[in-house]
């Protein structure tokens, strides 16, 4: 299947300067998780902001002053690109930098980046979401855009796994759609305790329990490594398809336009490839991808 998600080379150098930021001014910052918060930008410069665009699973850049610069998916809602929210886990200098941020500090962007999911590819068929942790982050505005274009698709489900109730993302946005009828969640968490009714146990182990049928489904996924290493596995012990799996390696783009090369796995340079790829695509590669 031709590919119609890809960055080319004439997306980066029509740029002025790739490397050079555009100034957004912080205007929520929201707790998701004891080590996890998601803030939301605003582009400074008024032409910037009305002219912004993006699609579902790009990234951006977010630099504090002095600190550094770290990727991150841009997970709301693409048909709302005026605020652009970023979730972050506090685990370096840039990350704790971010983390430490409030409304109406000033941050340096570069977005948006990478490819996107290949939405129009998937429609009329059935939906498969699986999630892990803050790896929710980059699957949050595919479910957006689909939820807004409900019609053009089939089943909804998302199989969301969680270590505790309190380390989930956007429980918002889950209470949300639970209540919607428009998507089948299922939430898991790792070890049972008091007050939680639904699933336990390991994502890939639940997901082999519901034992979604392969037929004329896309599935897709992003967690952790260990977590997507066995939920490829489950997949492909029900007979998924290569070509109708997709995954996505955000964590692995470096400069963000392919020029620094530090973010190839064998022929593939996940910066201006990525950071989508279908499972098809990533078996072709001689080197762990994960």
């Amino acid at each position: 299947m031709e590919k119609t998600n890809i960055v080319t080379e004439k997306d980066i150098v029509g740029k002025e300067n790739p490397y050079l930021p555009s100034v957004a001014i912080v205007t929520q910052v929201i707790e998701e998780t004891p080590n996890i918060l998601s803030i939301q930008l605003e582009l400074q410069d008024p032409e910037e902001k009305k002219s912004f665009g993006f699609k579902p699973g790009q990234v951006g850049q977010i630099s504090v002053f002095g600190s550094g610069e770290s990727t991150f998916v841009i997970n709301s809602p693409s048909s709302q690109p005026e605020t652009l929210q970023f979730t972050v886990m506090k685990v370096g200098v840039n990350t704790s930098a971010i983390s430490n941020l409030s409304p109406g500090e000033r941050v340096g962007i570069r977005a948006p980046l990478g490819n996107w999911f290949p939405c129009e590819q998937w429609e009329q068929k059935d939906i498969l979401i699986i999630g892990g942790g803050i790896g929710l982050a980059p699957l949050r505005p595919l479910i957006f855009y689909i939820l807004e274009n409900r019609d053009k698709y089939g089943d909804l489900t998302l199989l969301y796994a969680a270590k505790t109730p309190e380390d989930r993302c956007y429980k918002y946005d889950l209470e949300q759609w639970e209540k919607s009828g428009h998507i089948n969640l299922v939430q898991t968490i790792d070890t049972a305790c008091h007050g939680w009714d639904q699933e336990v146990g390991l994502c890939p182990h639940v997901l082999e329990q519901l034992k979604p049928s392969p037929e004329d489904k896309v599935a897709i996924t992003c967690g952790p490594p260990i977590m997507i290493k066995y939920t490829l596995e489950v997949l492909n012990k029900l007979k998924f398809k290569s070509d109708m799996v997709y995954t996505t390696l955000e964590r692995r783009m470096k400069c963000g336009v392919g020029k620094c090369g530090r973010c190839n796995i064998g022929h593939k340079f996940v910066c201006v490839d990525g950071p989508v790829f279908s499972l098809e695509e990533l078996e072709e590669i001689p080197e762990p991808f994960i």
